[in-house]
Protein backbone atom coordinates (compact mmCIF):
# COMPACT_ATOMS: atom_id res chain seq x y z
CA UNK A 1 0.00 0.00 0.00
CA UNK A 2 3.08 2.31 0.71
CA UNK A 3 4.40 1.72 -2.84
CA UNK A 4 1.40 1.97 -4.01
CA UNK A 5 0.95 5.70 -2.39
CA UNK A 6 4.56 6.59 -2.90
CA UNK A 7 3.84 5.62 -6.59
CA UNK A 8 0.99 7.89 -7.05
CA UNK A 9 2.43 10.64 -5.48
CA UNK A 10 5.96 10.79 -7.82
CA UNK A 11 3.59 10.75 -10.78
CA UNK A 12 1.17 13.36 -9.27
CA UNK A 13 4.59 15.37 -9.07
CA UNK A 14 6.03 14.32 -11.97
CA UNK A 15 2.50 15.41 -14.23
CA UNK A 16 2.46 19.16 -12.26
CA UNK A 17 6.26 19.21 -13.29
CA UNK A 18 5.46 18.42 -17.12
CA UNK A 19 2.31 21.26 -16.99
CA UNK A 20 4.72 23.60 -16.05
CA UNK A 21 7.16 22.82 -18.40
CA UNK A 22 4.84 22.71 -21.04
CA UNK A 23 2.73 26.09 -19.65
CA UNK A 24 6.30 28.19 -19.40
CA UNK A 25 5.96 28.34 -23.21
CA UNK A 26 2.16 28.83 -24.08
CA UNK A 27 1.83 31.28 -21.44
CA UNK A 28 5.75 33.21 -20.56
CA UNK A 29 3.85 36.13 -19.16
CA UNK A 30 2.70 34.58 -16.03
CA UNK A 31 6.00 33.41 -15.36
CA UNK A 32 7.90 36.50 -15.99
CA UNK A 33 9.43 35.23 -19.06
CA UNK A 34 7.94 37.44 -21.89
CA UNK A 35 10.47 39.14 -22.80
CA UNK A 36 13.09 35.96 -22.88
CA UNK A 37 14.11 34.32 -26.27
CA UNK A 38 12.64 32.32 -27.42
CA UNK A 39 9.67 33.00 -25.65
CA UNK A 40 8.27 36.15 -27.28
CA UNK A 41 9.00 34.45 -30.46
CA UNK A 42 7.28 30.89 -29.84
CA UNK A 43 4.02 32.29 -28.41
CA UNK A 44 3.45 34.47 -31.44
CA UNK A 45 1.99 30.50 -32.25
CA UNK A 46 0.13 29.73 -29.62
CA UNK A 47 -3.25 28.91 -30.85
CA UNK A 48 -1.05 26.39 -32.86
CA UNK A 49 0.54 25.26 -29.98
CA UNK A 50 -2.32 24.80 -27.93
CA UNK A 51 -3.98 22.57 -30.93
CA UNK A 52 -0.13 20.31 -30.80
CA UNK A 53 -0.28 20.30 -26.99
CA UNK A 54 -4.03 18.72 -27.21
CA UNK A 55 -2.88 16.20 -29.54
CA UNK A 56 -0.37 14.81 -27.32
CA UNK A 57 -2.49 14.52 -24.64
CA UNK A 58 -5.17 12.73 -26.20
CA UNK A 59 -2.44 9.96 -27.48
CA UNK A 60 -0.63 10.01 -23.58
CA UNK A 61 -4.15 8.63 -22.50
CA UNK A 62 -3.27 5.33 -23.77
CA UNK A 63 -0.42 4.92 -21.06
CA UNK A 64 -1.90 4.50 -17.57
CA UNK A 65 1.32 6.11 -16.11
CA UNK A 66 0.83 9.34 -18.26
CA UNK A 67 -3.01 9.29 -17.57
CA UNK A 68 -2.48 12.29 -14.90
CA UNK A 69 -0.13 14.23 -16.81
CA UNK A 70 -2.33 13.98 -19.76
CA UNK A 71 -5.56 15.19 -17.82
CA UNK A 72 -3.86 18.47 -17.07
CA UNK A 73 -2.22 19.14 -20.28
CA UNK A 74 -6.07 18.51 -21.88
CA UNK A 75 -7.26 20.91 -19.36
CA UNK A 76 -4.77 23.42 -20.12
CA UNK A 77 -5.43 23.13 -23.49
CA UNK A 78 -8.74 23.42 -23.85
CA UNK A 79 -9.31 26.33 -21.33
CA UNK A 80 -6.30 28.18 -23.62
CA UNK A 81 -8.83 26.89 -26.20
CA UNK A 82 -11.76 28.73 -24.65
CA UNK A 83 -9.68 32.02 -24.26
CA UNK A 84 -8.51 31.61 -28.33
CA UNK A 85 -11.73 31.08 -29.60
CA UNK A 86 -13.43 34.29 -29.61
CA UNK A 87 -11.34 35.65 -32.23
CA UNK A 88 -12.69 33.31 -34.45
CA UNK A 89 -16.40 33.78 -33.19
CA UNK A 90 -16.60 37.00 -32.50
CA UNK A 91 -18.88 39.32 -34.96
CA UNK A 92 -19.06 43.06 -35.85
CA UNK A 93 -21.50 45.01 -34.39
CA UNK A 94 -23.86 46.78 -37.12
CA UNK A 95 -22.23 50.71 -36.97
CA UNK A 96 -25.22 53.53 -37.60
CA UNK A 97 -26.72 53.66 -40.74
CA UNK A 98 -25.14 57.34 -41.47
CA UNK A 99 -21.87 56.65 -40.06
CA UNK A 100 -19.07 57.21 -42.39
CA UNK A 101 -17.04 54.12 -43.13
CA UNK A 102 -13.72 53.93 -43.94
CA UNK A 103 -11.55 51.02 -45.57
CA UNK A 104 -8.02 50.65 -44.34
CA UNK A 105 -5.69 48.45 -46.21
CA UNK A 106 -2.07 47.20 -44.91
CA UNK A 107 0.85 45.40 -47.29
CA UNK A 108 4.07 44.76 -45.89
CA UNK A 109 5.99 45.14 -49.62
CA UNK A 110 9.45 43.26 -48.05
CA UNK A 111 11.74 46.21 -49.32
CA UNK A 112 10.36 45.84 -53.05
CA UNK A 113 9.80 42.28 -53.27
CA UNK A 114 6.33 42.26 -53.88
CA UNK A 115 4.75 42.24 -56.97
CA UNK A 116 3.08 45.90 -57.33
CA UNK A 117 1.32 45.41 -59.79
CA UNK A 118 -0.93 42.78 -57.23
CA UNK A 119 -0.75 45.65 -54.64
CA UNK A 120 -2.05 48.05 -56.91
CA UNK A 121 -4.88 45.97 -58.24
CA UNK A 122 -5.52 45.40 -54.25
CA UNK A 123 -6.12 49.19 -54.23
CA UNK A 124 -8.31 49.45 -57.01
CA UNK A 125 -10.46 46.49 -56.40
CA UNK A 126 -10.77 47.45 -52.52
CA UNK A 127 -10.59 51.40 -53.28
CA UNK A 128 -9.17 52.05 -49.29
CA UNK A 129 -8.38 55.11 -47.86
CA UNK A 130 -5.37 54.58 -46.26
CA UNK A 131 -2.73 52.47 -47.28
CA UNK A 132 0.14 51.44 -44.96
CA UNK A 133 2.97 50.03 -46.74
CA UNK A 134 6.04 48.86 -44.37
CA UNK A 135 8.94 48.27 -46.02
CA UNK A 136 8.51 50.36 -48.69
CA UNK A 137 11.06 53.15 -49.57
CA UNK A 138 10.14 56.27 -51.36
CA UNK A 139 10.72 54.25 -55.29
CA UNK A 140 8.69 51.29 -54.14
CA UNK A 141 5.78 53.49 -53.19
CA UNK A 142 6.35 55.35 -56.51
CA UNK A 143 6.57 52.22 -58.50
CA UNK A 144 2.80 51.38 -56.50
CA UNK A 145 2.00 54.86 -57.37
CA UNK A 146 2.63 54.82 -61.12
CA UNK A 147 -0.28 52.09 -61.20
CA UNK A 148 -2.94 54.35 -59.98
CA UNK A 149 -2.13 57.50 -61.73
CA UNK A 150 -5.69 57.81 -62.67
CA UNK A 151 -6.54 56.87 -58.70
CA UNK A 152 -4.52 60.04 -57.78
CA UNK A 153 -3.41 58.43 -54.36
CA UNK A 154 -0.94 60.81 -52.73
CA UNK A 155 2.27 59.31 -51.23
CA UNK A 156 4.80 59.99 -48.50
CA UNK A 157 7.73 57.93 -46.91
CA UNK A 158 9.02 58.00 -43.64
CA UNK A 159 12.51 56.90 -43.10
CA UNK A 160 13.74 57.10 -39.11
CA UNK A 161 17.51 56.55 -39.81
CA UNK A 162 19.75 56.39 -43.13
CA UNK A 163 21.12 53.87 -40.72
CA UNK A 164 18.19 51.23 -40.62
CA UNK A 165 17.53 50.84 -44.53
CA UNK A 166 13.85 49.98 -44.23
CA UNK A 167 11.05 52.74 -44.49
CA UNK A 168 7.61 52.86 -44.02
CA UNK A 169 4.99 54.61 -46.28
CA UNK A 170 1.96 55.26 -47.38
CA UNK A 171 -0.94 55.75 -49.85
CA UNK A 172 -3.66 57.93 -48.99
CA UNK A 173 -7.14 58.47 -51.39
CA UNK A 174 -7.97 61.66 -52.88
CA UNK A 175 -11.25 61.29 -50.89
CA UNK A 176 -9.45 62.59 -47.87
CA UNK A 177 -8.79 65.75 -49.40
CA UNK A 178 -5.66 68.19 -48.33
CA UNK A 179 -4.20 65.45 -45.35
CA UNK A 180 -1.26 66.43 -43.50
CA UNK A 181 1.80 64.24 -43.50
CA UNK A 182 4.17 63.73 -40.39
CA UNK A 183 6.32 61.29 -38.49
CA UNK A 184 6.19 60.98 -34.70
CA UNK A 185 9.50 60.70 -33.01
CA UNK A 186 9.98 57.19 -30.59
CA UNK A 187 9.78 54.09 -33.75
CA UNK A 188 12.99 52.22 -34.71
CA UNK A 189 11.64 51.74 -38.58
CA UNK A 190 9.18 55.07 -38.74
CA UNK A 191 5.66 55.89 -38.98
CA UNK A 192 3.31 58.17 -40.58
CA UNK A 193 0.73 60.32 -39.40
CA UNK A 194 -1.96 61.74 -41.49
CA UNK A 195 -4.25 64.37 -40.58
CA UNK A 196 -6.53 67.09 -41.52
CA UNK A 197 -8.49 67.32 -44.74
CA UNK A 198 -11.74 65.34 -44.47
CA UNK A 199 -10.74 63.66 -41.82
CA UNK A 200 -12.11 65.97 -39.70
CA UNK A 201 -11.33 64.64 -35.98
CA UNK A 202 -9.97 61.74 -37.32
CA UNK A 203 -5.84 60.52 -37.19
CA UNK A 204 -4.69 57.54 -38.78
CA UNK A 205 -0.74 56.18 -38.19
CA UNK A 206 0.83 54.04 -40.22
CA UNK A 207 2.94 52.00 -38.06
CA UNK A 208 5.51 49.39 -38.69
CA UNK A 209 7.09 47.62 -34.85
CA UNK A 210 10.51 46.11 -34.55
CA UNK A 211 10.43 42.78 -35.01
CA UNK A 212 11.22 40.36 -31.31
CA UNK A 213 14.40 38.97 -32.97
CA UNK A 214 16.58 37.68 -30.00
CA UNK A 215 18.78 40.73 -29.87
CA UNK A 216 16.06 43.35 -30.35
CA UNK A 217 13.04 42.39 -27.48
CA UNK A 218 13.52 45.78 -25.60
CA UNK A 219 13.48 47.43 -29.02
CA UNK A 220 10.33 45.49 -29.77
CA UNK A 221 8.96 46.75 -26.42
CA UNK A 222 9.80 50.36 -26.96
CA UNK A 223 8.40 50.46 -30.38
CA UNK A 224 4.77 49.12 -28.85
CA UNK A 225 4.92 51.63 -26.36
CA UNK A 226 4.33 54.19 -29.11
CA UNK A 227 1.27 52.45 -29.97
CA UNK A 228 0.39 52.77 -26.27
CA UNK A 229 0.55 56.69 -26.57
CA UNK A 230 -0.95 57.06 -29.79
CA UNK A 231 -4.15 54.75 -28.30
CA UNK A 232 -4.08 56.45 -25.07
CA UNK A 233 -4.54 60.26 -26.71
CA UNK A 234 -7.76 62.35 -27.47
CA UNK A 235 -8.09 62.26 -31.18
CA UNK A 236 -9.73 59.23 -33.03
CA UNK A 237 -7.01 56.94 -34.15
CA UNK A 238 -6.57 53.98 -36.30
CA UNK A 239 -3.17 52.39 -36.14
CA UNK A 240 -2.29 50.48 -39.35
CA UNK A 241 0.71 48.21 -39.84
CA UNK A 242 3.18 45.15 -39.51
CA UNK A 243 3.28 45.46 -35.41
CA UNK A 244 5.42 42.16 -35.46
CA UNK A 245 3.07 40.94 -32.48
CA UNK A 246 0.17 38.87 -32.25
CA UNK A 247 -2.96 39.61 -29.35
CA UNK A 248 -0.87 36.69 -27.94
CA UNK A 249 1.84 38.83 -26.63
CA UNK A 250 1.22 40.65 -23.13
CA UNK A 251 3.27 43.28 -24.57
CA UNK A 252 0.90 43.76 -27.68
CA UNK A 253 -1.91 43.75 -25.66
CA UNK A 254 -0.32 46.25 -22.90
CA UNK A 255 -0.25 48.62 -25.77
CA UNK A 256 -3.39 48.42 -26.44
CA UNK A 257 -4.22 49.17 -23.08
CA UNK A 258 -8.18 49.14 -22.94
CA UNK A 259 -7.80 51.73 -25.06
CA UNK A 260 -7.72 50.33 -28.55
CA UNK A 261 -8.50 47.24 -30.21
CA UNK A 262 -7.37 44.98 -33.16
CA UNK A 263 -10.47 44.61 -36.11
CA UNK A 264 -9.36 41.40 -36.74
CA UNK A 265 -10.08 39.67 -33.58
CA UNK A 266 -13.12 41.91 -33.23
CA UNK A 267 -14.80 40.63 -36.07
CA UNK A 268 -14.10 36.93 -36.36
CA UNK A 269 -10.65 37.07 -37.95
CA UNK A 270 -8.23 36.94 -35.70
CA UNK A 271 -6.92 33.13 -36.26
CA UNK A 272 -6.55 34.63 -40.17
CA UNK A 273 -2.92 34.54 -40.26
CA UNK A 274 -0.85 37.23 -42.51
CA UNK A 275 2.76 35.94 -41.68
CA UNK A 276 4.76 34.15 -42.91
CA UNK A 277 2.49 33.92 -46.05
CA UNK A 278 4.65 31.29 -47.95
CA UNK A 279 3.51 28.53 -44.96
CA UNK A 280 -0.10 26.85 -45.16
CA UNK A 281 -3.04 29.06 -43.31
CA UNK A 282 -2.97 26.83 -40.14
CA UNK A 283 0.73 27.93 -39.82
CA UNK A 284 0.13 31.39 -40.50
CA UNK A 285 0.02 34.04 -36.80
CA UNK A 286 -1.38 37.77 -37.50
CA UNK A 287 1.11 40.01 -36.64
CA UNK A 288 -0.63 42.66 -39.13
CA UNK A 289 -3.23 44.37 -37.38
CA UNK A 290 -5.66 47.61 -38.13
CA UNK A 291 -5.68 48.86 -34.54
CA UNK A 292 -9.09 51.41 -33.53
CA UNK A 293 -9.79 53.28 -30.44
CA UNK A 294 -13.36 53.20 -28.72
CA UNK A 295 -14.40 55.98 -31.25
CA UNK A 296 -14.56 53.10 -34.28
CA UNK A 297 -16.88 50.24 -35.02
CA UNK A 298 -14.64 47.71 -36.95
CA UNK A 299 -16.56 46.40 -39.82
CA UNK A 300 -14.86 43.87 -42.15
CA UNK A 301 -11.13 42.16 -41.72
CA UNK A 302 -9.99 40.23 -44.70
CA UNK A 303 -6.35 39.12 -46.09
CA UNK A 304 -5.17 38.75 -49.28
CA UNK A 305 -1.78 36.75 -51.03
CA UNK A 306 0.32 39.42 -52.39
CA UNK A 307 3.06 37.21 -54.57
CA UNK A 308 7.00 38.15 -53.58
CA UNK A 309 6.08 39.01 -49.80
CA UNK A 310 5.92 36.94 -46.95
CA UNK A 311 3.04 38.67 -45.60
CA UNK A 312 -0.42 38.61 -46.42
CA UNK A 313 -2.37 42.03 -46.92
CA UNK A 314 -5.21 42.97 -45.01
CA UNK A 315 -8.43 45.16 -45.64
CA UNK A 316 -10.61 46.49 -43.19
CA UNK A 317 -13.27 48.32 -42.52
CA UNK A 318 -14.34 50.38 -39.92
CA UNK A 319 -17.31 53.32 -39.11
CA UNK A 320 -16.54 56.18 -37.37
CA UNK A 321 -19.40 56.78 -34.68
CA UNK A 322 -21.16 59.76 -34.04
Amino acid sequence: MDNERAWFVRRVVLSVLFLVVVAVPLYPELFGLDEVTPFPQLVAFRPQSLVVLLVLALLMLVRRGWRIAASLAAVLALVGGALVAPRHFSHARPAPADARQLTIMVANVLGGGANAADVAQLIRDRKPDLVSLPEAQVDVREQIRALLQDQQYKGYTAQPSSVVESATSVLVAPSLGAVTFASDPGTTLGNVVVTGGTLAGVRLIAYHGYPPLTDGVMTWKQDLQAVRHWCSEDPATIVAGDFNATVDHADFRQALGGYCRSVGPTVGGGLQGTWPADQPAVLRTQIDHVVVTRQFQPGRFTTYPIRGTDHRAVVATVAVLP
